[in-house]
């Protein structure tokens, strides 16, 4: 008979110690709009099958092991993604809301799951406020559906997501709604927006909002918007040296940029402190090789080893610095498959990135070991000194 240590026992009932909210993204159900451009029954996974290396030793494509090529039409599917990531310390998940001057996109999932009240799994918005276009990037060219932001969308906006925030599942802080804008910078008038929403928001009982602006392009203090704070999303911000060099292309027609992941830590948890509000954001990896296969960025050693080094740090430092209520940190991504940037497991990893996600917002042993930090450095300073 088998039996389990006290000590044991006690590692695995650990709570997480922050609130790890993971990007997700909607786009894994075809809709009509993507089927007129890009062909009948698209969804990511038509990108994601058709990468292909472009060095010796590139991991292409990634895909999908325990989950499967999923559609998210199907309630299964978000019962699945829902239970996977409660078990391994993952408190919410943020969808990205496509919303066109009151036409939405890819709000299947997220209505889908609002009305029928499962799975029973905490959620919040990210405001994806650009235009679509055929680069995939955001890019003002071959547009698809443009933002075309103005004054009079305020009020239409913040209405069609108060449903949403009268869900006893939407992620609240200092009890009332987050919400991100991806780019605040984009809005007419940011400050004037922010006043409009939380003034529609105290009306209508839900509370004020708490409002947070993306770091992407160029976004500074959040004060200066009217917003409460500003959420990191990596690898926007990040400004290395192509490896690409070092590396023996298979690919002749590939002119993008091969960085190191090893280097995107290190500096992040050297940077100084922000003299405004920030949440942290660890990305997995990144490698856009399935959208832009001669033009991509791609990190390089990207492991689950790497990328848990970097979140308990941060779970160290934000449980350090934070009152508890503020204790946010974000990871992208959940299923950023077409962007190299996932929790969910592949065929490479399994359940690796999601079992250091447990272990690192938990406080678990590694390896049997407690996780020692040195002056707040991490016991693996030789694996970061690799990249120096």
């Amino acid at each position: 008979m088998t039996t389990t240590s006290p000590s044991v026992e006690t590692d695995r009932k650990r709570e997480p110690l922050v609130r790890f909210i993971a990007f997700y993204l909607p786009q894994f159900h075809p809709i009509p709009e993507n089927d007129e451009w890009w062909g009948k029954g698209f969804t990511e996974w038509a990108n994601v099958v058709r990468a292909r290396p472009n060095f010796v030793g590139h991991y292409q494509p990634h895909l999908p092991a325990d989950l499967g090529f999923y559609d998210l039409r199907v309630p299964e599917v978000r019962e699945q993604q829902a239970n996977l990531a409660r078990a391994h310390g993952i408190h919410a998940f943020c969808y990205y809301y496509y919303w066109f001057a009151g036409r939405r996109l890819l709000e299947r999932p997220a209505e889908d799951m609002r009305t029928s009240g499962k799975p029973d799994f905490p959620y919040c918005f990210c405001w994806a406020n650009e235009n679509w276009t055929r680069r995939w990037d955001g890019a003002d060219n071959e547009i698809l559906i443009a933002q075309n932001p103005n004054y009079t969308d305020d009020e239409g906006f913040i209405r069609d997501l108060l449903p949403h925030f009268r869900d006893p599942r939407y992620l609240r802080v200092g009890g009332t709604p987050l919400l991100i804008v991806y780019r605040v910078g984009l809005l007419p008038n940011p400050r004037q927006s922010a006043t409009i929403w939380r003034e529609i928001c105290l009306k209508e009982g839900v509370g004020e909002l708490y409002l947070c602006a993306a770091k992407t392009y160029g976004t500074s203090d959040p004060a200066s918007y009217g917003f409460d704070a500003v959420v990191e999303f990596p690898p926007h911000g990040v400004r290395f040296a192509s490896r690409t060099s070092a590396f023996q292309l298979t690919n002749p027609a590939f002119k993008g940029s091969i960085m190191d992941y090893r280097e995107l830590v290190r500096d992040h948890l050297v940077k100084p402190p922000s003299a405004y509000k920030i949440h942290p954001t660890v990305m997995t990896g990144w490698d856009n090789t399935a959208r832009r296969p001669n033009l991509a960025s791609t990190f390089v050693n990207a492991t689950p080893e790497m990328y848990e080094i970097w979140l308990r740090e941060i779970v160290a430092r934000t449980v350090e610095n934070r009152e508890p209520e503020e204790r946010l940190v974000f990871v992208n991504a959940w299923n950023e498959w077409a962007e190299g940037a996932h929790l969910e497991p592949d065929r490479r990893y399994g359940l690796q990135y999601l079992e250091a996600t447990r272990r690192a917002v938990c406080d678990e042993p590694v390896d049997g070991a407690p996780f020692k930090r040195l002056s707040g450095r991490t016991r693996f300073e030789s694996k970061l000194s690799l990249a120096r």
